[in-house]
């Protein structure tokens, strides 16, 4: 069965090459500039504008785009204010959703959000409705031709990581919240840049769907996705390879 990382890296490599970029740097532009205004410009000291900096790269966003969110945050006027909202709720088939945003309108955003689920045939839960299902922990995911799973395994062990998943595309390393900056640190010097990184919520329990769900699923996240405001999406739905390559293709 295909778990939650083989979704995301199915859906990882096709945003590669569909997205919309001019939407994609904006919402990596808007998480610099908050880490920026929040923690200082120097990613040195500054463990979430390094994070934010190191995922708009592994994007292709340009260099002056990074730098001018982040010059913008540290410039002295007051520039945006954005808050940190948390969204939960249902898709078909009583799939558990988690939608993470960045707004500077709180009210706009929690309408937004729910009509999204409403057209797309979920529903906008409570905060805490879902979350017991996710844990909140660390990823670093690297391409498969960086180590065999057994070098990966050994290095991210002795990094501290808690997991490795391993396949013939990916090498996805999970880890404590907390232990995130030191997991990383190390297996990027050891292996270079990961592929992709961040604090994710994991499913803890996941619900198997059929073709006809997973399709509605991934609509609703797709519509939800495209939200300025949304800046990630998570659910703890599974389904088989051949049923996920089959909707993503579709999309």
């Amino acid at each position: 069965m295909a778990g939650h990382s083989k979704w995301a890296n199915i859906k990882h490599k096709k945003g590669r090459a569909d997205a919309q970029r001019a939407k994609l740097f904006s919402k990596l532009g808007r998480e610099i500039y908050v880490a920026a205004k929040l923690g200082g410009p120097d990613p040195d000291m500054n463990p979430r504008l390094r994070l934010a900096i190191a995922t708009a790269r592994g994007q292709s966003m340009p260099k002056d785009g990074i730098e001018k969110n982040i010059q913008k945050a540290t410039g002295g006027g007051e520039g945006e204010d954005y808050e940190e909202i948390r969204y939960e709720g249902y898709g078909a088939g009583g799939v558990a959703i988690i939608v993470e945003c960045l707004s500077d309108n709180r009210n706009r955003t929690a309408s937004e959000v729910r009509s999204i689920f409403g057209k797309n045939g979920g529903n906008m839960g409570e905060t805490g409705s879902v979350n017991f299902m996710f844990d909140r922990v660390g990823e670093v995911v690297f391409p498969a031709d960086k180590a065999t799973a057994d070098e990966m395994f050994e290095q991210a062990l002795e990094a501290g990581a808690t997991d490795v998943e391993s396949d013939d595309e990916y090498h996805t390393v999970l880890c404590e919240a907390d232990d995130f900056a030191d997991v990383r640190d190390a297996l990027e010097a050891k292996f270079g840049e990961p592929e992709r990184q961040g604090l994710i919520w994991k499913p803890n329990v996941t619900s198997e769907v059929d073709e006809d769900t997973a399709r509605s699923v991934v609509k609703l996240i797709d519509a939800l996705e495209d939200s300025d405001d949304v800046q990630n999406v998570t659910a703890n739905f599974e389904a088989s390879d051949e049923i996920m390559e089959k909707v993503m293709a579709e999309g």
